[in-house]
């Protein structure tokens, strides 16, 4: 909710008990001199005490009354929110208020609060899974490098040195990238990455793109289908080419030997579309569904080669530079996940 919103919400908190103040007085006094009028007329007497005297002990009572009644309307539910709050802030985020019956005003204020208790129940519970996978992300490289690292001690052939080595900088580069990976989205999530815009050529950045993963696409004698139309972009250029390199990667991750990539730029009425399309296994939609969450991996056996943070970080930078993805896939067919800017 804007602030604006919010302040004129309290402006009519503000009004509604001011109205009610002056109705409960108003209604005291209209009360008691209209009981004094009746009970003069029906008994035919005039009382002894002053007719302001008889109005005043009249409007006491009514007001007692209507204070009894104006507390059951408003002070009661202001009182049941301020307790929910407080239990909020002992860490309770299951806690809901009942909205019903209640006046405009206090009806809102609760269903803001049940929004708000629900999205920091969510955020907990994120957190949490977030805590373990990270735990667990590290634990693993960790314990390749230790165990290889014993081995390697006692390995007097040089072959097998070799390997060893080998593999605890294979989980060494894997643990640089999961703290890298971690690192940035804790930035982006934050917002406290500079990303100023920048004009610059799309196609040359998805050739750049391709290039830098060259080594992989050539040990796999996997097939390139190029097509880039020229298309100048403004946008995040560093963190751009993060979400080409991890789409490109993950292509040729999942393509089978000999398989075939097809990278596709093209602008249409001021809207630029990105391609990447891999001849590998596809996936089911219940994995597509997941593709784009922290620490997902939609196929196990590629797991010693990502931590499952790529697609949630390309997510992440597309939305912060006003763009989207989407992904196309079924089991046999492969995948194609398409950018638009």
């Amino acid at each position: 909710m804007k602030k604006h919103d919010t302040e004129v919400r309290s402006d009519n908190l503000q009004l509604y008990f001011i109205l009610c103040i002056f109705l409960i007085l108003g209604l005291s006094i209209g009360a008691a001199a209209l009981i004094t009028m009746l009970i003069e007329w029906l008994t035919k007497t005039r009382f002894t005490l002053p007719t302001i005297v008889w109005m005043l002990l009249l409007s006491i009572a009514m007001g007692l009354v209507l204070s009894l009644i104006f507390s059951r309307m408003f002070v009661r539910p202001v009182t049941r929110l301020s307790c929910a709050m407080q239990r909020v802030a002992q860490g309770d985020f299951n806690v809901r208020l009942d909205h019903a019956g209640h006046f405009g005003e206090m009806r809102q204020s609760y269903e803001n609060f049940n929004t708000m208790t629900k999205a920091l129940g969510t955020i907990e519970t994120l957190q949490s899974d977030f805590v373990s996978n990270v735990s667990h992300e590290f634990k693993t490289p960790i314990n390749a490098i230790e165990g290889y690292a014993m081995l390697l001690q006692d390995a007097g052939d040089p072959a097998l040195q070799k390997e060893y080595i080998d593999r605890i900088l294979t989980s060494t580069h894997r643990l640089g990238d999961l703290v890298n990976n971690i690192l940035l989205l804790s930035k982006i999530d934050n917002q406290s990455i500079p990303a100023e815009p920048v004009t610059y050529r799309l196609d040359e950045q998805l050739r750049q793109a391709l290039l830098l993963h060259e080594r992989k696409w050539t040990e796999k004698e996997i097939d390139l289908d190029v097509d880039l139309a020229p298309v100048t972009y403004t946008g995040p250029e560093s963190l751009m080419l993060h979400v080409w390199g991890n789409l490109i990667d993950n292509a040729i991750k999942f393509d089978p030997p000999g398989g075939l990539l097809r990278l596709t730029l093209r602008e249409r009425d001021g809207v630029i579309s990105v391609e990447v399309r891999d001849s590998g296994v596809g996936m089911s939609e219940e994995q597509i569904a997941h593709i784009f969450d922290r620490f997902y991996q939609a196929d196990g056996s590629h797991q010693s080669e990502g931590n499952g943070l790529g697609l949630a970080l390309v997510k992440r930078i597309l939305e912060a530079a006003g763009g989207a993805i989407s992904v196309r896939s079924a089991p046999g067919e492969g995948s194609c996940f398409t950018v638009t800017l």
